[in-house]
């Protein structure tokens, strides 16, 4: 458990200072509308070599669909523990850790949406002006869930192929995700890698909470 807590005070760090540099290293206006952009050098040279590729990210997006379905899953599994257990103190402690991992996620989610650290590098198709960027809100729901599920799934499924099935497909998930929002142009490298940083500190943090709830 300290392991896992240890870790992910490290890439909570890491994010925050990622978060530093992005706000005030190589600070240019590359963005649309002249907007500014941190670590500009290499986000453009970045963005420049990909472009920008609609079909990966409708793919990104139904992969993101697919997450929510997977976290529905989950609320509906502790629902059904607390039909039958009748008591919200019955339903199992990973299970409830897991909610509140998807709430924190959903407090970064609009606390990012209001302070803007990066706009996107294109105004997308139904906007009428830059929206935030970092860090990838989609990256970050998808490697969170997909996390979160590799880690339930430790817990709950005995079979070792169904485990290690449902491990390599989430894990599939999510570097198809992290790639194709990379590769579809409408977030910048630093907010890949944002995204992932803060990412890494929620998964880490929910897997020490549930070690700690099984001792």
């Amino acid at each position: 458990m300290k392991k896992k807590l240890t870790l992910s005070g490290f890439f909570g760090l890491l994010f925050v200072l990622w978060i530093v540099l992005v706000k005030t290293v190589d600070v240019d206006e590359i963005g649309p509308d002249g907007t500014s952009v941190g670590l500009s050098s290499i986000n453009e040279s970045i963005h420049d070599l990909f472009g920008v590729n609609m079909l990966w990210y409708k793919l990104t997006v139904g992969l993101g669909i697919f997450a929510f379905v997977c976290v529905g899953l989950v609320a509906l599994f502790g629902l059904l523990q607390l039909i039958k257990r009748k008591s919200l103190a019955k339903v199992d402690k990973s299970i409830i850790a897991a909610g509140v991992l998807y709430a924190i996620t959903a407090c970064i989610y609009v606390v990012f949406e209001k302070i803007i650290i990066n706009y996107r590098p294109i105004i997308m198709p139904d906007a009428d002006e830059p929206e935030a960027s970092f860090p990838s809100t989609h990256t970050m729901i998808i490697c969170v869930v997909m996390g979160s599920l590799v880690v339930l799934a430790n817990q709950y499924i005995k079979d070792k192929g169904t485990k290690r099935l449902i491990v390599i497909i989430s894990i599939a998930i999510a570097i198809v995700t992290v790639v194709g929002r990379l590769i579809c142009g409408v977030h910048w490298f630093s907010d890949i890698i944002g995204g992932i940083l803060v990412s890494l500190c929620l998964v880490f943090l929910f897997a020490g909470a549930v070690e700690k709830v099984k001792e």
